[in-house]
């Protein structure tokens, strides 16, 4: 798949929904079980809304009763970084893009085998391509 290169903040305040803005610009965090996925079972892989940067497979996805799309690994390790969260009196590890440091939620330490890792994703991070769609792309 061809990535798109990383928009200017320009762009990307004219395209995103103030929704996706607030999450990937302002680290912020939508309301659990009001996003498109965190309850789909469709085949496919997850991808950036910031880059098309494909981040999360459906094949690592889980359904962790939290109302956020959760995974046990990205697609890749070179897809995410992680830093640690201070904010709100808590000590957390955030997720970010790798490239464009676009926030997309927080990993925990809670997760099912084989990783014991719930990468708790926003859905207003992430778009879905089914596998069929995302296996014909450049």
């Amino acid at each position: 798949m061809k990535n798109d290169p990383i928009p200017t903040k320009e762009e990307l305040k004219a395209r995103l929904t103030p929704l996706q803005w607030k999450v990937t610009q302002e680290e912020g965090t939508e309301r659990p079980f009001t996003d498109n996925f965190h309850d789909n079972k469709e085949d496919g892989v997850y991808i950036s809304i910031v880059t098309g940067k494909p981040l999360f497979d459906s094949k690592d996805k889980f359904d962790s009763g939290t109302g956020w799309p959760s995974f046990t690994r990205p697609i890749s390790e070179e897809a995410v970084d992680t830093r640690e969260d201070r904010k709100f009196f808590m000590r957390r590890t955030e997720v970010h893009e790798e490239g464009s440091n676009a926030h997309l939620g927080h990993v925990f330490p809670d997760g099912p085998a084989p990783t014991g890792l719930r990468y708790c994703i926003n859905g207003a991070a992430l778009q879905f391509i089914p596998r069929e769609e995302f296996n014909t792309q450049d």
